[in-house]
């Protein structure tokens, strides 16, 4: 298993290199064209809730304990975090951005009845998978809302709101839109307040940075 994972991990890395290199210079303007920088947020805050917090934060004590989990110590948990979580999710979603915007209306692959079926069952799945994991890690982030650490009805109603907020904000890309840079620009801020908070300096805070590059050191 993890030789298929690592070969599927080098192939996207490969075939986003490759896209770089064949389609960089396209410019790719579709119905609803947003700048840059907003394709980008919502490329990051696509990303966000798996890449740097649903998972990322209920194994970050794992990526420390050196003593059970020997094979992270090639690296600090706050590389690990950034580099394989959020960097590697953002690679799947800029490759999956990039076909259907350039590949796609080309060769219309998705269009074919039966695909289109199966792309739908694995949206739905995947969907009902994350929130599946929002809601059995609700305890451990809304811990003084948990009964000993059981799931309790406020949990399902969290969940449930947040698919009718998911539900809702997909129904235009304004929405989207609107959504993705709040999300980066909160995000940004809560960088901004932690570094107030720890009382660092920008020396300090730059050297904590820099950690994150120690993960392809």
């Amino acid at each position: 298993m993890n030789t298929l994972l690592s070969a599927g991990i080098i192939f996207t890395l490969l075939a986003i290199v490759f896209c770089l290199y064949r389609w960089g210079n396209v410019k790719c303007i579709g119905v609803t064209p947003v700048k840059t920088f907003t394709f980008i947020a919502i490329l990051f805050t696509s990303g966000l809730d798996v890449g740097l917090i649903m998972f990322p934060l209920t194994e970050f004590a794992g990526y420390g304990d050196l003593a059970t989990s020997p094979e992270y110590g090639f690296s600090n948990p706050l590389a690990i975090e950034f580099a394989y979580w959020g960097f590697l999710i953002w690679g799947f979603y800029f490759l999956t951005s990039f076909y259907f915007c350039v590949i796609e209306p080309k060769v219309g692959f998705f269009q074919i009845p039966l695909i289109k079926w199966i792309n739908n069952v694995v949206i739905i799945g995947t969907c009902a998978f994350t929130a599946y994991l929002l809601l059995t890690n609700l305890p451990w982030y809304l811990p003084e809302l948990s009964e000993q650490g059981s799931i309790v009805t406020t949990f399902y109603v969290i969940v449930f709101a947040v698919i009718i907020a998911a539900v809702f904000s997909s129904t235009d890309i304004k929405y989207v839109r609107i959504l993705s840079l709040a999300s980066t620009w909160l995000f940004l801020a809560l960088i901004a307040v932690m570094w107030f908070l720890a009382a660092m300096g920008p020396n300090e805070m730059l050297d904590a940075a820099n950690l994150i590059g120690n993960y392809f050191v």
